[in-house]
């Protein structure tokens, strides 16, 4: 067993997005070939309804999977196909945007006009850029969770996790989702596969990750694992991109640590990415902008 070694500690970034929502960007729009095959992660955690109300007008996807996953408040959708919902405290929305959909997201706060929740990117394999769109909505009592010995939880949305499978299913990337919090000053050795690209999210409380017998430094995103910092911790709004190895570990700080752990088989293809629609070639993301203006967008 080999324990993976920290590649890059970063902290998100404000970002605009939308109409006006104002919210924090982990990666995305940029080099993702790290992170294949995730191309995005946004953090919407907001507590000012005039910074998030405009929300996420009609826009197109094309070639992708958008996953939504609430914490506080409320996200409601609405689609080309005539699909309308809700998902909220706890519920999960899996979308594969496929050949093309057209769609808006709108958050409502909760009573407190808090709005938290994360939506991460996946890109789909060629075979499948133009696959039929759809949905899988996970409602929260639906995804199991699993509480360890030392009272450890992890809530299991994608994927297979210490035997126990997630609701979301039939995704090329065969991705694990997890929702993972560690009691205050406990260490934990999480395993991921070794093919697969992995990051994780902290999004309460902090925590080192390393090596169980000794936490080992984290190194900036500047810095290589040669010339090592001081230890640092990965608190509130920091991801840890992984490299290779077997397992994950790390200890959680005096507060405990809550984070999302992420992992999925890298696609290495090309990608031709333009706003809301991820293709493998320019020429493919030309026709998916003609179309659009053409009005034939939609199949």
């Amino acid at each position: 067993m080999s324990l993976r070694p920290i590649k890059r500690l970063i902290k998100s970034k404000p970002t605009l997005e939308g109409a006006g929502v104002h919210l924090r960007r982990a990666f995305g729009f940029g080099n993702t070939s790290d992170f294949d095959p995730f191309l995005l992660f946004d953090d919407f955690r907001n507590e000012v309804p005039q910074d998030y109300l405009a929300g996420f007008p009609w826009h197109p996807h094309r070639g992708i999977e958008t996953i939504t996953y609430v914490l506080a408040g409320t996200v409601e959708h609405g689609d080309s196909m005539g699909n309308r919902g809700a998902i909220s405290a706890g519920d999960v929305q899996w979308m594969t945007a496929g050949k093309g959909i057209i769609h808006q997201e709108m958050p409502k706060g909760d009573p407190a006009g808090r709005m938290h929740g994360f939506q991460l990117w996946a890109n789909l394999p060629a075979s499948l850029k133009m696959t039929a769109p759809r949905y899988q909505e996970v409602k929260a009592p639906d995804i199991p969770v699993i509480t360890d010995d030392d009272g450890t939880q992890v809530r299991v949305v994608c994927g297979n996790f210490w035997g126990t499978t997630g609701p979301v299913d039939g995704i090329a990337a065969e991705p694990v989702y997890l929702d993972v919090s560690i009691p205050a000053g406990k260490r934990k050795t999480l395993p991921v596969e070794t093919t697969r690209h992995a990051f994780a999210y902290v999004f309460n409380g902090n925590g080192k990750f390393g090596n169980a017998s000794g936490p080992m430094p984290v190194p900036t995103e500047s810095a290589g694992l040669a010339d090592i910092a001081p230890p640092a911790e990965a608190d509130n709004r920091s991801l840890v991109l992984f490299d290779r190895g077997d397992d994950v570990t790390l200890e959680a700080g005096d507060e405990g640590i809550r984070f999302l752990l992420v992992s999925g088989k890298p696609l290495q293809e090309p990608v031709a990415w333009y706003g809301p629609i991820v293709m493998n070639t320019q020429d493919q993301l030309r026709q998916a902008f003609e179309e659009l203006d053409r009005g034939t967008f939609l199949k």
